[in-house]
């Protein structure tokens, strides 16, 4: 009988070639990204069409997470990967089309998205899951970081390549490249080896009582343990008050530079370095020997380079908080992942992580109306020569295109830090650690749940705030 031999790509050299794939696919979204971007504003003028994009992106994505999840768990993870790419670049395919043939229209903007939305929906729960059976324990810090990269890293390049290929390719040559790159990342899926997970007790709980009781299993087990639905309050309402200022971070720089895509490249750029450092750190260090602090202080850190940003006028002020606001969001991104890894059996990561995603977003299709209506109707006119609000803000912003919108993203940024230090008032939150078993000493895990719940119903956690990350 011939021993089995152990797949060569697996492990951390699967889970890096997996890294690679979607580091260079989401280089070429991003590009996407700022080219429509510039097209839209073009073409409109306004934030409200801008934000009406992510609303249409949000919204099915919120709506199909938890079937999402119980799908991730139920069947092949890597399908659940592959059908997520290929989802999203048949929405890219459309769009491709479209601009080639000159019939590309702001509305096609808002089907893409929601095409692209409903697909993604699967992409977060399975990957994040695929972590925790790829690597140790011990390497989730490292592994988030790398994944925190593939956020933050083609932030870098992707606005100065659309900016400089626009010119030569158009915004039809970088869909196409696009397109190419996801065939590229499908590929690099189909030769890695993606163990699925060992099946636990508590897994085998959550399959009984039919599709439904799955379905909503993810929330009754969060809901369960006050220290886990702590930190989604966290997120909640972080993600809230950060979901309105970025709503309109786009426009304001925009309006502040009578449409300069350089300073607007730049700034995305510059910025973004900071994120890539910010993932090469938490890569290398792992974070916090108590990950909630990488949390909760990287959200106050988070809020107030926001605010900074807010209260810019130019490339400097604007390219130094982005680049620390970006440098921080890999550790509080990662810290908190690595939490959720470490507490949740694989088995169930799927339902349980798509389930702590829509609570962390619940707010998400709402605020990106909320940063364009009232930078539109309300603050921008207030905020122009002669304004209502240039005497109350005028000292602080100035006036003119923009004013109104740098208001915003100031007092969002405030808010979104006093939610950060929130979280240290509570003890289920910062105690999280220590409360909740990891889920190989499942064992213990119901005595901890219930002298948990108790701890909760005596420290008001459900009045807890939440912060902007998974």
């Amino acid at each position: 009988m011939t021993k089995s031999k152990k797949p060569v790509l697996a492990g951390m050299t699967g889970f890096s070639l997996v890294w690679i794939g979607q580091l260079v696919s989401v280089l070429a979204t991003n590009m996407t990204g700022f080219a429509l971007t510039i097209w839209a504003y073009q073409l409109t003028g306004k934030a409200t069409a801008l934000a009406l994009v992510q609303v249409c992106f949000i919204t099915p994505f919120l709506l199909m997470a938890p079937v999402a999840g119980l799908m991730v768990d139920r069947y092949n993870r890597k399908l659940m990967m592959m059908v997520s790419d290929l989802g999203a670049g048949t929405a890219t395919v459309i769009l491709l089309v479209l601009s080639a043939m000159g019939r590309l229209e702001i509305w096609h903007l808002y089907v893409a998205a929601a095409i692209q939305g409903t697909f993604n929906t699967f992409q977060w729960p399975a990957y994040s899951a695929t972590i925790s059976l790829m690597v140790p324990k011990e390497q989730y810090g490292r592994a988030n970081g790398m994944m925190s990269l593939v956020e933050m890293g083609p932030a870098v390049l992707a606005p100065m390549l659309a900016g400089a290929l626009l010119p030569i390719v158009g915004l039809t040559g970088i869909l196409t490249v696009d397109v190419i790159t996801f065939v590229l990342a499908v590929g690099v899926l189909l030769v890695v080896f993606i163990p699925q997970p060992e099946q636990t007790e508590e897994g085998e709980k959550a399959r009984a009582g039919g599709v439904w009781h799955e379905t909503v299993y993810g929330f009754r087990y969060i809901f369960a343990r006050p220290s886990l639905l702590g930190l989604q309050m966290v997120f909640f309402f972080a993600n809230f008050f950060i979901g309105i200022a970025f709503a309109v971070v786009a426009p304001m720089i925009l309006a502040r530079t009578g449409n300069n895509e350089l300073i607007f490249g730049s700034v995305q750029s510059l910025g973004a370095i900071g994120g890539i450092i910010g993932g090469i750190a938490m890569s290398t260090w792992g974070g916090f020997k108590r990950r909630v602090h990488g949390v909760l202080a990287g959200w106050i850190i988070t809020g107030m380079f926001t605010a900074l940003f807010g209260w810019g006028t130019g490339l400097v002020i604007w390219a130094v908080a982005f680049f620390f606001n970006a440098l921080v969001g890999p550790i509080v991104n990662g810290s908190n992942q690595a939490i959720w890894q470490a507490k949740v059996a694989p088995d169930l990561q799927g339902r349980v992580f798509s389930a702590r995603r829509l609570i962390a977003w619940f707010t998400t299709p709402v605020t990106p109306l909320i940063g364009g209506l009232l930078a539109d109707y309300v603050m921008e006119p207030a905020m122009q020569a002669g304004g209502s609000l240039t005497g109350t803000f005028g000292w602080l912003v100035g006036s003119g295109p923009g004013a109104g919108m740098a208001v915003i993203v100031i007092g969002a940024g405030l808010f979104s830090s006093v939610v950060g230090a929130a979280g240290y008032f509570f003890k289920p939150v910062r105690d999280a650690e220590t409360l909740l078993p990891d889920h190989n000493q499942d064992a213990k895990a119901p005595e901890m749940a219930l002298a948990e719940m108790d701890e909760g119903m005596d420290g008001g956690v459900e009045t807890m705030p939440r912060v902007t990350a998974p």
